[in-house]
């Protein structure tokens, strides 16, 4: 059976009823997730230095679903998975993912630390607009849907570099990226399988974009 899930708002007159039994009774169990595992980055070849080099900004997330809860959406109805939480939040286990998948094409570009000094010659700002479980019918199997934009900046350094990127110096690119995953079943594990192809595939697009975009 799927696990239940929980309201996204709950009346004062029920906290206060059961804020009686609080001694009473142990809270339900929580079981942590993650998506998005690291992938492994290809050996480098020789000390060849990637020709492109990209500061990747923070991940910016929709409220509702950027910390540890998992969101299900049905209509116009959301609540969160019952008994289910990020092992970390949702925006922090995405951002590991993008950048995961940026190590997986270091031979053709490198992600700028966010300590370090200096200008990059292209900043990649991301904006996660969707990241949820759409449900057609209460207790039918979902899909999870992330969507993503991705802008793509260049500045003054990348010129000097020799390169060109293809909007003129100082303007910027940008695409939406969406990807549909069907989860296998009406399960808490399928469903956060589900929000792990689709985080890997979006990165990866969005990878792939960026190193197009900039040759």
């Amino acid at each position: 059976m799927p696990r239940p899930v929980l309201r996204l708002a709950a009346s004062a007159a029920v906290l206060t009823a059961l804020s009686g039994c609080a001694l009473l009774s142990s809270p339900d169990p929580v079981q942590n997730y993650r998506f998005g595992l690291p992938m492994a980055a290809p050996s480098a070849v020789g000390d060849t230095p990637a020709p492109l080099t990209v500061s990747i900004r923070r991940i910016e997330f929709p409220q509702a679903t950027g910390d540890d809860k998992i969101l299900g959406v049905t209509g116009l109805e959301t609540a969160y998975i019952g008994g289910a939480r990020w092992v970390s939040p949702a925006s922090t286990l995405f951002d590991d993912s993008l950048k995961a998948a940026f190590a997986n094409r270091a031979d053709r570009i490198r992600v700028l630390g966010r300590r370090e000094p200096g200008t990059p010659p292209l900043i990649l700002q991301v904006t996660v607009t969707t990241f949820e479980a759409r449900y057609a019918a209460p207790g039918a199997v979902p899909d999870v849907v992330v969507t993503a934009r991705a802008q793509l900046r260049s500045t003054p350094e990348r010129r000097a570099g020799g390169g060109t990127i293809r909007p003129e110096e100082g303007r910027s690119v940008e695409r939406v990226f969406t990807v549909t995953q069907p989860a296998g079943d009406n399960r808490v594990s399928a469903i956060v399988a589900a929000f792990d192809t689709a985080t890997r595939d979006i990165n990866t697009q969005i990878a792939d974009w960026t190193i197009a975009s900039a040759n």
